[in-house]
């Protein structure tokens, strides 16, 4: 089987979230079990030189764009055994930033198009699936089934849908249809693309495609309903038999606490007393008191409503007068990101306020903290749980989406669980999760050793996902 994934980010080439580590270690394992799944994406002035520079040009042609014709480069690299393809054109890739451009639509409407065009010079490669993910190629289903129903190359391709993010649909000017996206006026229509007084990519995409999942269990649950179904959740619902929540995985060999080269020290499950190694070395990094003892509670995030920073709001004060540290790292609201300034002001022994990204600190402080907090409002998949628990780090979470089918909550009678959780989105019932971790870190050190190994132990690799998104595959045909 041939897999074709498209996607508007992938690692190493360029990451801002979680699309990106999806976008390399899922196809990096599907073909560890014998599937030729391969990545394209668009070429960003970002990629690196050293990418770029060992790219091998494949072929040059046109791509319509409303009633112009725009150039396309097609280029090719090899990656860690995943071969990945270029879409490459200056006007619409080379800027500084990846989205947010008054031009959006046309952009990634190009690139919808330039990948179905690409596959006549692929050579003998013809994909048996186009894998869309979010919005951005969300149109790719749409002019398969509409612009290249007739051609041979592309007869017999099915699409795949995936969700990893309800709440951008790239929702645009309904005029786009006509001038933009050389599709009739029958699409402007609550059966096809129309949402509201716009068109939505994300809606041409669940409707069009062939199979639709997201990236968990639950969250394929809950945007069937209108809390979490942002206007979509009726189609969602028709499309139910199609709807598959396959869990995201972590790529074991870069999450890896033994090989890690961003942390002070190595460490496994059976060598804890390395991983204090790496608190000790976070906290004279951070000018926090230097303690082995001291719990150390981590937020890698971007700090935003989504995230739950309105609810940690609420109850920090309470929070840091108990015997902890917090360290965060993240941007995000200006609010949110000055109530962490402030309070990282007022308690500077007690909370290390870092408002920006470092891949390499949040590294240190996955290995460095004992407990790790995602208090999400909603939560499709969640990376920043799986990663604390290969790292030794237990999460304490909300019961919603990803964190629910990953994280289980420590069991008094059974001494099963791998976390904390609370299911009500209440400050108060976040407050009293913590502090049930802090009883047990504090008194209970066998018992938190086991919650500690249980999360190191469990696998959440992409090897299981991979073997799902394989059925998934094969159901369509």
């Amino acid at each position: 089987m041939k897999i074709l994934l498209t996607a508007s980010e992938a690692h190493p080439f360029l990451k801002t979230g979680g699309l990106a580590d999806v976008s390399f270690a899922l196809p990096k394992a599907l073909r560890k079990i014998g599937i030729d799944a391969r990545v394209i994406m668009p070429k960003y002035s970002r990629i690196s030189d050293h990418f770029k520079h060992n790219m091998k040009h494949i072929a040059s042609f046109y791509v319509p764009v409303g009633w112009r014709n725009k150039f396309c480069g097609l280029e090719y690299y090899e990656f860690d055994s995943v071969p990945f393809y270029f879409i490459d054109n200056e006007q619409y890739f080379y800027r500084d930033g990846i989205y947010g451009f008054f031009d959006d639509a046309e952009r990634f409407a190009y690139f919808s198009r330039a990948v179905l065009e690409a596959i006549h010079f692929m050579g003998d490669f013809t994909p048996d699936v186009i894998h869309c993910n979010d919005w951005q190629t969300g149109l790719i289903p749409v002019f398969l089934k509409d612009n290249f129903r007739f051609s041979p190359k592309h007869s017999h391709i099915k699409t795949v849908f995936t969700i990893h993010n309800m709440k951008f649909q790239g929702v645009f000017d309904k005029n786009i249809l006509e001038e933009l996206l050389c599709l009739n006026k029958g699409y402007f229509s609550e059966d096809a693309l129309k949402y509201y007084d716009g068109v939505s990519f994300m809606k041409g995409g669940i409707k069009y495609s062939d199979k639709v999942s997201t990236v968990s269990n639950s969250y394929a649950n809950e945007i069937k309903t209108p809390q979490y179904g942002e206007g979509l959740h009726g189609l969602l619902n028709d499309r139910a038999w199609d709807l598959w929540g396959i869990i995201n995985g972590l790529d074991y060999d870069i999450y890896n606490p033994t090989t890690d080269i961003n942390i002070f020290a190595h460490y496994d499950s059976y060598h804890l007393e390395r991983k204090i190694q790496n608190k000790i070395e976070l906290q004279r990094l951070l000018g926090l008191p230097v303690s082995s003892d001291i719990p150390m509670i981590g937020i890698v995030s971007r700090l935003t409503g989504q995230k739950g920073c309105d609810i940690i709001g609420a109850i920090l004060e309470d929070l840091l007068n108990d015997g902890i540290q917090l360290v965060v790292l993240g941007t995000g609201d200006k609010c949110y990101e000055d109530m962490f300034k402030y309070f990282s002001y007022k308690y500077p022994h007690k909370l290390s306020a870092n408002i920006y990204f470092d891949n390499c600190l949040a590294q240190k402080i996955y290995a460095g903290s004992d407990m790790f907090l995602m208090p999400s409002l909603f939560e499709p998949c969640g990376i920043g749980q799986l990663i604390a628990m290969r790292y030794g780090s237990v999460p304490i979470v909300r019961e919603t989406g990803g964190l629910r089918d990953t994280v289980f909550s420590y069991d008094d009678f059974t001494g099963d669980g791998n976390g904390f959780t609370f299911a009500n989105y209440n400050a108060y019932d976040m407050l009293y999760t913590i502090r049930r971790a802090e009883y047990f870190y504090y008194n209970q050190k066998d018992i938190w050793r086991k919650i500690v190994t249980h999360g190191m132990d469990s696998d959440n690799s992409w090897t299981k996902s991979a073997y799902i998104y394989r059925d998934l595959y094969n159901s369509l045909f």
